[in-house]
């Protein structure tokens, strides 16, 4: 199995790197990085192209993301100066969530079948394959959030230890704020085994509390408040169209939904005469296989929170104005991929992996291949 695992790592770490578009202009991080090596918490440069840094002062510019991709791109950063570019740390975050997904599927049911096929749904048959492949900001947060999210659920399929686990849902956090709202589920994953349980949930709040503690004194050097207050900072943000009922509101849910289920590509009447739209296009088309989640039974506890994970952070980024474009896909769902992934092993788990599993797959695996050299290789994407 570990020479399986090593060889699906370095196969996805080479379809990510050939199927990228190059250096991304949206090096946030990066960039970020270097501010953190120089005793910065901030840029001191606002490139025309970099819209969404809050200017503090002349020569000092805050960048709104969380930082966790910056703060993995440190070692590299140090040791390969401008050698390295920001989307290789989405290359190899996107390869190792392949690896943990493999992980996660042979500790639910240790067969080598099935975990081959959630390594292939997670790297290929997903709109992963763009965002790890693209590494833009926005995609590479996602990409972080990911792996950690993922991390934290292949550990309590495992030894569960809550240290550890508070580790990667910190690591989560301090990717995507947002993706705290899973909490619940594992905190009912430790109390599976009931004893010493208030010495298991202690540990899961030290292994979180660095990743906290930290969010907080950055946000409260910048903004002078412990809370996330970035976005709505940035200059002119709210006067956009797409924030035409503020930052949030629920009248924006329906936009949301209509791209998650019903955004279709673009067809057009010359060559290559389909393409994907920036808008976003349907899971049911990027990943149908993820239909199989659906299977589970909800008389199980596990698979109610496993939902209820998934509404609840569905839920608050859709408040928000934008549906996420440009992307490939709906990229916002990748923040509740790992429960939707645990949820599409499980239903897959229980007959073994069929012929129909195979076909929706592959499926899946060319429309994101297409995506990927339509819009990495030809530009061949539009609104």
């Amino acid at each position: 199995m570990r020479k399986l695992l090593i060889f699906s790592f370095l196969i996805s770490l080479i379809i990510y790197f050939l199927t990228s578009a190059g250096k991304t202009p949206y090096d946030y991080f990066t960039r970020l990085s270097d501010a953190f090596l120089d005793g910065r918490y901030y840029l001191t440069e606002n490139p025309p192209w970099l819209s969404e840094l809050v200017p503090a002062s002349p020569g000092k510019y805050f960048v709104i993301q969380p930082p966790m991709p910056a703060i993995l791109a440190l070692p590299f950063k140090f040791l390969l100066k401008d050698l390295f570019q920001q989307q290789y740390l989405a290359h190899i975050l996107g390869a190792l969530t392949v690896t943990l997904s493999m992980v996660l599927s042979f500790r639910i049911k240790k067969d080598r079948k099935l975990s081959i096929w959630s390594g292939i749904l997670v790297g290929l048959g997903s709109i992963v394959w763009y965002l790890s492949a693209t590494g833009s900001v926005w995609y590479l947060g996602q990409v972080t959030s990911l792996l950690f999210l993922t991390a934290a659920i292949t550990e309590a399929f495992g030894k569960r230890r809550p240290f550890l686990m508070g580790i990667f849902i910190g690591g989560g956090f301090l990717s995507r704020i947002h993706t705290i709202l899973s909490l619940p589920l594992f905190i009912f994953l430790l109390k599976a085994n009931k004893r010493n349980i208030f010495k298991k949930l202690l540990l899961l709040g030290l292994g979180m509390a660095p990743f906290f503690l930290f969010n907080f004194f950055y946000n409260y050097v910048r903004f002078g408040t412990i809370f996330d207050k970035g976005y709505f900072l940035v200059p002119g943000i709210l006067s956009e169209p797409w924030f035409s009922k503020g930052m949030l509101s629920i009248g924006y849910i329906p936009e949301h939904l209509r791209i998650l289920f019903l955004g279709l590509p673009k067809i057009l009447s010359r060559f290559p005469y389909i393409e994907p739209s920036w808008y976003g296009l349907s899971i049911l088309i990027t990943t149908p296989a993820f239909v199989f989640a659906l299977k589970p039974s909800l008389k199980e506890n596990l698979v109610k929170l496993l939902w209820l994970s998934i509404l609840l952070i569905f839920t608050l980024v859709a408040l928000r104005g934008g549906t996420g474009w440009t992307q490939f896909g709906y990229r916002y769902a990748v923040d509740f991929y790992p429960f939707l992934t645990l949820l599409t092993i499980k239903g897959v788990s229980q007959t073994g992996v069929k012929w129909y599993h195979w076909l929706l797959l592959i499926f899946g695996v060319i429309v994101n291949l297409w995506g990927v050299i339509w819009i990495n290789k030809f530009g061949w994407v539009s609104f």
